[in-house]
């Protein structure tokens, strides 16, 4: 197995960074492009592999699709086909993504008279997905595990014959991802109305063309945040960001201004990150993180360098992620001699020796292990297993590293 390792000397950040468009804008956008091809004109697609994967499966003409890690690309798709008339595919994925649970969204489709039918165990992909035409109406759906699900259905809901209702029941978790699709549906001129816990989408037949422009990606943006929190002093320059950002992971400034004394200030659509050595007071935070679980793993690991106590809370969906993130996160903060409790929704950091030699972090396919654990080499030399997984959602991250002065190797073990 290929590892890096990862080190600098620089504890004065200094630099500019562009990262691509955000993956989960690219990856809506991209749905919707497809089902209406001449209305909306993108740019700053995000060139993660998520994208790349769904963007392919959306003109593929093989029956047998294959999405590999993307859950996003999963659960999107898997609306998407339901609609195309008369097509018959297989949706498949990594081993992983066969063992990430779909029965929500597949069921609920299949009340909307959906043709979807598990290949192998109930509940889970491989998919054979028929397309048919959906009348829409009415639907009651869990909002509590995934807001995917909920995305997923919201973006094929404006070719539904009858428009949707739907009416989120429990309690709802990332919130502000559905709120993303539902800004986004609002920006292309389609009729969606929300209000409490109901969302209506209205059928549409003619939208005005669009040129949108998407925003660079917040969850990418985070690891420079924590990267700043652990150096001494920093003046970063990235781009293309605004104030009025519809990514809830935008949220990051006032986490990181708040508890880490990093501060943000916008310009000309730039986002420049400064910090002056100043000691930190903080001595626990507590942070609930329901609304924007992406970014959990990028404040542990800041608390972890830190040596911040921290409880985490809202952490719910990450056991369904590209791995079980909480159990990750606590393995591999213990083999850096930090102890952790964790739950079925929650992370404490509260005991703190760390092991300076020997500093192997196992991503477990996770980009953002692999990404969040990267900043604690501005502390110490840290090795990074499987590193390129980051090209899930940011392939030019090591890259972007070395610009701003770190070095590393790539060896096999």
């Amino acid at each position: 197995m290929d590892y890096l390792k990862l080190q600098t000397n620089n504890f004065f950040l200094k630099g500019k960074i562009n990262i691509t468009g955000s993956k989960s804008e690219s990856n809506r956008l991209l749905i919707l492009k497809a089902l209406y091809p001449n209305i909306i004109n993108i740019k700053n697609i995000s060139n993660s592999d998520d994208t790349y994967f769904l963007k392919k499966a959306l003109f593929t003409t093989k029956k047998v699709i294959n999405i590999n890690h993307s859950g996003t690309a999963m659960r999107f798709l898997t609306a998407f086909f339901s609609i195309k008339k008369n097509k018959e595919i297989i949706l498949t994925g990594s081993y992983r993504m066969q063992e990430r649970p779909i029965y929500i969204l597949v069921e609920t489709l299949k009340k909307l008279g959906g043709k979807i039918f598990y290949e192998k165990k109930k509940g889970y992909p491989p998919l054979r997905i028929i397309g048919s035409n959906l009348l829409g109406g009415t639907i009651s759906i869990d909002a509590n595990l995934s807001s995917q699900y909920i995305s997923a259905i919201m973006l094929i809901a404006s070719q539904f014959k009858n428009g949707l209702k739907i009416f989120l029941s429990k309690k709802i978790t990332s919130l502000s991802y559905i709120k993303m699709t539902f800004n986004i549906l609002k920006k292309i001129g389609i009729n969606v109305y929300w209000k409490q816990n109901i969302i209506l989408i209205k059928k549409n037949n003619i939208l005005k063309k669009k040129k949108i422009l998407i925003e660079s990606d917040w969850s990418s943006a985070s690891y420079y945040y924590s990267l700043v929190a652990l150096c001494k002093k920093a003046n970063l320059n990235l781009k293309f960001f605004t104030k009025k950002s519809i990514q809830g992971d935008k949220v990051i400034t006032n986490i990181y201004n708040s508890f880490f004394n990093v501060k943000t200030f916008f310009k000309k659509k730039k986002l420049i990150l400064k910090k002056k050595i100043i000691k930190i007071k903080k001595k626990y935070i507590f942070i609930d993180l329901n609304s924007t679980p992406d970014i959990a793993q990028t404040i542990v690991v800041t608390c972890a360098g830190l040596k911040i106590k921290c409880f985490l809370t809202g952490l719910e969906t990450l056991k369904i992620k590209e791995t079980d993130r909480l159990k990750a996160l606590k393995i591999e903060l213990f083999k850096l001699g930090i102890k952790s409790i964790k739950t079925n929704n929650s992370l404490l950091l509260n005991n703190f020796n760390f092991k300076k030699k020997n500093m192997y972090i196992y991503t477990y396919d996770d980009h953002r292990m692999a990404m969040s654990f990267s900043t604690l080499s501005i502390i110490y030399p840290i090795s990074i297993l499987d590193p390129y997984v980051v090209s899930k959602s940011y392939p030019n991250f090591w890259i972007d590293l070395k610009k701003l002065g770190f070095f590393f190797k790539t060896k096999q073990l």
